[in-house]
C-alpha cells in the first residue's frame, strides 16, 4: 500500500519560522516534523510513499531525495498552483492504483496506523478518516458517527452550542483510489469542505476511527513549542536521534561540553553542539545541530535551531530561535519571542516578549525591541528617535502600538489630565491619530480633537489654554512612507528628554494605567481655535508697518493643513497672496521640496512677487526664492533673519545649535543680541529658546522659533515675522540676501557601528585633551583655523562631522584631520579585537 503524504503547506502562522522554509520542515527535537512522519510510516510497513509539495518544494526534495537514507521510495508530485488538500492528491491519482492512506507531513502523530487500514478493510469503506477527542475541538473539523463508526455528520469549526461531539479530522485518511474520480480539474477542492461532504450526500460508505496515542497540529508557534516540550515528556514516541542519559536528556554525536551537569532534563542537544564552561542548558531546552553556548550563557524552554551561536552571558527563556543566528553577548531573549533564520541579535540587545523577528534582520547593539522586525533590516535601540516615533504604517508602527503608547503618554499624566490631537490629511495619520485617542483614553485622559490642522495650532492651544501635553501624527520628514508622532509640552515646545523617558519606560514595562469605565476620558472638538491662533498672531506683528508695504507673495503649501491658516494672517495684512498646493491630500507624503521650490520659482516670476516661500507638508519649515527666481539657501535665509532682527534693534537672546556657522556671532557683533548655543537637537533648542528674554532660535533646515509668540518651528509664523522685519526695508530681498557673509561649513557623515561611538567618544576627548574644546554636544575643538566638531547620531550609526575655517580650503582641511582621528582609532579597535 502507498502512503501520500501532503506537504505543500506554507505554514503562514508559523512565521518567521515558515518564511524561507516549508511548514513541514520545522524541526522538533532536531529533525524535519516530516522526517518523524516518514519514519511512522515506515514502522507501519508504509514505504511506498508519495509527496504532494507546492511551497519551496526544493527544499523538501533535497532534504529527502529518494528516500533511500530512510528506508523508503519516495516520489514526488509538484503543484504549479494551489489545488487544495483533495486537489492535490488529484493530481498524484497516477501513482494511485489501489488502496492508500494520506497524512500530513506537518502534524505530530505516533498513531497505530496499522489498526486504522485494518478497520478500513474490515468496514469495505470508500474512505475511512482517522479521528481523535480533543478537549476543545473549536479549531477543528468536527467528525459525528453512529455506533459503528459510519459517519452521520460533518461540523468546520463550530461553536459551542453545535458541538455535538469531542472527535475531530486528523487529516490521516484511508482511501480507495476511485474516490478521486469526484475531485474536480479546474479548481481547488478540499477534502473535509467538500469532497466528504458530498460523498456523505451520495450515500458512499465513509467511516471513522478514533486513533489512539499521541496527535498535534503543528499550526502556531505555541503548538510548535508544545509539540517539542512534549517529545522531550515522550509523550509521543518519536526517534530521537543522540544517547539518552538521565532526566530525559539527548546527547548527541560529537557533542562539546565542560560539565554534564550543567545540563537540565528534560532536554536535547544536538550532534557537534559545543556548550562552554558556566554555560547552562535548562529544562526543555532543544538545540538542533552545531549549536554554540558561549560561558555563562544559559538556554531554557527554547527551541534553537541548527548552527546558531550563542554569545557570552546570553539569555534564551522561552523563545524560538532559527537557523545560522548569531546571539551576541549579554543578549535577552524572552519569552514567546521567534527569530528567523540568519539573524543577528547585537550585544546587550533585549528582545520583548512576543516580539517576531523574521529572516536576515540585524539587531544593533544595545536596542530594546518592542515590536515585530518584518520588513526593516535594523531595529532602533529606543522607542523615541530624533522626529518623535516613527515608523512604517501597518509595519513596526501599527494601531495598536499607538494605542500603547498614547496609553504610555497617559500613564505619564495625572488622571483628568487634558491633551489636545492633531494631524496631517493622509488616511494613515487618522488611523494613527485615532488610536493614539482611544489609549490617551483609556488612561482617564480628555482628548480635544483638532482633526487636520498644523501642529502649531495645538501647541499654541497648548500655551493658551492650559492643556497639559499635545500629540501630532504626520508624515515623516525621512520617509514618506513612514508616520511620526510628536509630542508637545507646555508652552508648546517639543517634548522634554525627561517625558520622552517616562513614556518610554512604561511602554516598555507594560505599565499602563487602565481605568474603570465611568473614568474613561472624554474627547472634545474645539471651534474656532484657527481663528484664535491667527488673532494672537496678528497682535504680536506690526500690521499697519505689514499692510503699507503692500506685499505679493507666492506660497507653495505643499499640501499642508497651513492653507487653512495662513489666510486668516495674510488677509487682514493686506497682502496678495498667489498660492499653489493648498490643500491637505489623501495621498501618501509630501510632495518632493524641489518641486515646491520649482513651482514657487516660477510663480514668483510670472506674478512678479517681492518673493516666494515653500512650506514642508508639516507647516513647520519655510524655504525662501527671492524677487528674482531664485532660491535662497536655509544656511543664508537663517543669516537673513539674523540681519533684521539686528537692524531693528531688537533685544535679547537668540538660541542656536552648536552646529551652527559661526558666521550668526559675526553677524551680531555690536548688536543688542545675546546668542546662546544649545545641544543640537530641536527639543533642547525649543525649551531654551521658552525660556524669559530669548526672541529668536533657529538652525540650518528652514526651522525659525519666535518664542514670543510661540516656541516652536511655525512656517506660518515665521513668514508673518519675516514680513513684519521686511516692512521698513525698502529694499529687495535679493540684495540684502547678497551683502550677507557666506559660510565656509562642511558637513559629513562616516558610517559608524553603535558598538564603537562610545569608545571612539572617549579615545577623541582623551586625545584632545588640553585644547579649547566645546563639550555641549559631541566634542567641538577650536584653534586658529576654526573648528571641527563630532557627533554621534541619535538614530543610525553613523558619526556626524562639522567643520567651519576662515576658507573653503581651512574647512575641508579641519575635517579630514578629525576624519583621519576618528578611522585611527576605529582601526586600533579592529586589530585589538582580532589579536
Amino acid at each position: 500500500m502507498k502512503a501520500v503524504v501532503m506537504a505543500g503547506g506554507e505554514g503562514t502562522r508559523l512565521r518567521p519560522l515558515t518564511s524561507n522554509q516549508p511548514k513541514p520542515m520545522v524541526p522538533v527535537v532536531g529533525k524535519p516534523c516530516m522526517e518523524h512522519i516518514l519514519e511512522l510510516l515506515r514502522r507501519h510497513g508504509l514505504d511506498d510513499v508519495v509527496v504532494t509539495v507546492a511551497f519551496l518544494p526544493q527544499a523538501i526534495r533535497s532534504y529527502f531525495g529518494d528516500g533511500e537514507a530512510l528506508g523508503l521510495h519516495v516520489e514526488y508530485s509538484v503543484e504549479d498552483s494551489p489545488l487544495g488538500t483533495a486537489g492535490s492528491v488529484r493530481l498524484a491519482a497516477g501513482k494511485l492504483d489501489d488502496t492508500f492512506l494520506v497524512i500530513s507531513g506537518d502534524a505530530l502523530c505516533d498513531v497505530d496506523l496499522s489498526r486504522l487500514l485494518e478497520f478500513h478493510r474490515d468496514k469495505g469503506a470508500s474512505v475511512t478518516i482517522g479521528l481523535k477527542s480533543v478537549e476543545n475541538p473549536l479549531e477543528f473539523g468536527i467528525v459525528v458517527t453512529d455506533e459503528d463508526g459510519r459517519i452521520e455528520r460533518f461540523l468546520e469549526k463550530p461553536s459551542w452550542g453545535q458541538v455535538f461531539s469531542d472527535t475531530i479530522n486528523t487529516g490521516i485518511y484511508v482511501i480507495e483510489p476511485e474516490v478521486l474520480r469526484h475531485i474536480p480539474t479546474d479548481r481547488p477542492y478540499d477534502f473535509s469542505k467538500e469532497l466528504f461532504p458530498l460523498l456523505l450526500e451520495m450515500g458512499r460508505p465513509l467511516y471513522g476511527f478514533v486513533l489512539d496515542g499521541y496527535w498535534q497540529d503543528i499550526g502556531n508557534l505555541d503548538q510548535f513549542r508544545q509539540a517539542n516540550f512534549d517529545a522531550l515528556d515522550e509523550r509521543v514516541r518519536l526517534n530521537i536521534d543522540g544517547i539518552r542519559i538521565r532526566g530525559n536528556v539527548w546527547i548527541g554525536e560529537g557533542v562539546d561540553v565542560d560539565d554534564l551537569d550543567r545540563v537540565e532534563g528534560p532536554s536535547f542537544v544536538g550532534n557537534y553542539c559545543r556548550i562552554s564552561s558556566d554555560a547552562t542548558i535548562g529544562p526543555y531546552a532543544v538545540l538542533s545541530n552545531s549549536v554554540t553556548v558561549r560561558e555563562r550563557a544559559r538556554v531554557t524552554r527554547a527551541i534553537v535551531d541548527a548552527s546558531t551561536h550563542i554569545g557570552r552571558s546570553a539569555l534564551i527563556e522561552g523563545a524560538i530561535v532559527g537557523r545560522s543566528c548569531d546571539i551576541r553577548a549579554h543578549a535577552r531573549i524572552q519569552v514567546g519571542v521567534a527569530i528567523g533564520d540568519e539573524t543577528s541579535i547585537g550585544a546587550e540587545s533585549v528582545i520583548m516578549p512576543g516580539v517576531r523577528i523574521y529572516p536576515y534582520k540585524e539587531v544593533e547593539s544595545g536596542s530594546q525591541v518592542f515590536e515585530s522586525l518584518i520588513w526593516e533590516s535594523r531595529a532602533t535601540s529606543r522607542l523615541f528617535g530624533r522626529y518623535g516615533v516613527s515608523g512604517l504604517v501597518n509595519v513596526d508602527l501599527t494601531p495598536d502600538v499607538a494605542v500603547r503608547v498614547a496609553a504610555s503618554l497617559g500613564t505619564a499624566l495625572k488622571r483628568g489630565a487634558r491633551v489636545v490631537a492633531s494631524r496631517e490629511g493622509t488616511p494613515a495619520c487618522r488611523m494613527i491619530k485615532r488610536a493614539m485617542i482611544s489609549g490617551l483614553n483609556s488612561t482617564g485622559v480628555s482628548v480635544a480633537d483638532l482633526r487636520v490642522i498644523p501642529s502649531a495650532i495645538a501647541r499654541h492651544l497648548l500655551k493658551t489654554e492650559g492643556y497639559q501635553a499635545g500629540v501630532h501624527v504626520g508624515v515623516s520628514p525621512r520617509d514618506p512612507e513612514a508616520v511620526r508622532i510628536q509630542f508637545f509640552e507646555p508652552p508648546g515646545i517639543e517634548a522634554t528628554q525627561a517625558l520622552e523617558n517616562e513614556i518610554a519606560k512604561h511602554f516598555t514595562r507594560g505599565e499602563l494605567r487602565r481605568v474603570s469605565g465611568s473614568e474613561v476620558g472624554s474627547v472634545s472638538y474645539p471651534a474656532r481655535v484657527r481663528e484664535s491662533y491667527a488673532q494672537d498672531l496678528l497682535e504680536s506683528l506690526d500690521c499697519d508697518a505689514i499692510r503699507a508695504r503692500r506685499f505679493r507673495l507666492v506660497v507653495d503649501y505643499g499640501f499642508s493643513a497651513a492653507s487653512f491658516v495662513l489666510p486668516l494672517v495674510l488677509g487682514p495684512l493686506g497682502v496678495e497672496l498667489v498660492t499653489a498646493r493648498a490643500f491637505p491630500t489623501e495621498g501618501g507624503g509630501a510632495p518632493d521640496l524641489s518641486e515646491s521650490v520649482g513651482q514657487t520659482k516660477r510663480l514668483v516670476l510670472a506674478v512678479n512677487a517681492h518673493f516666494g516661500a515653500a512650506f514642508d507638508r508639516a507647516g513647520e519649515r519655510l524655504y525662501l526664492v527671492d524677487e528674482q527666481g531664485r532660491e535662497i539657501s536655509v544656511e543664508q535665509a537663517l543669516l537673513l533673519y539674523l540681519r533684521l532682527l539686528g537692524s531693528n534693534g531688537k533685544r535679547g537672546k537668540l538660541a542656536f545649535p552648536v552646529t551652527v556657522t559661526s558666521q550668526v556671532d559675526r553677524l551680531l557683533e555690536g548688536s543688542d543680541l545675546e546668542i546662546v548655543r544649545t545641544p543640537a537637537s530641536l527639543p533642547e533648542l525649543t525649551k531654551a529658546a521658552a525660556q524669559e528674554g530669548f526672541v529668536f532660535g533657529g538652525a540650518v533646515g528652514g526651522g525659525y522659533v519666535f518664542p514670543e509668540f510661540l516656541p516652536a518651528y511655525d512656517a506660518v509664523a515665521s513668514l508673518a515675522k519675516l514680513l513684519e522685519l521686511l516692512a521698513p526695508v525698502d529694499r529687495p530681498i535679493s540684495e540684502l540676501v547678497a551683502e550677507l557673509p557666506r559660510s565656509t561649513l562642511v558637513h559629513r557623515q562616516i558610517a559608524c557601528p553603535w558598538s564603537e561611538k562610545g569608545l571612539i567618544m572617549r579615545v577623541l576627548n582623551e586625545r584632545l585633551a588640553g585644547r579649547e574644546l566645546d563639550l555641549t554636544d559631541g566634542i567641538k575643538v577650536w584653534d586658529e583655523r576654526g573648528w571641527a566638531q563630532v557627533l554621534p547620531d541619535p538614530d543610525e550609526p553613523l558619526i556626524h562631522l562639522y567643520a567651519e575655517g576662515g576658507t573653503p580650503e581651512q574647512s575641508e582641511e579641519l575635517e579630514r584631520e578629525l576624519r583621519a582621528q576618528i578611522e585611527e582609532i576605529r582601526e586600533g579597535s579592529a586589530e585589538k579585537v582580532s589579536s
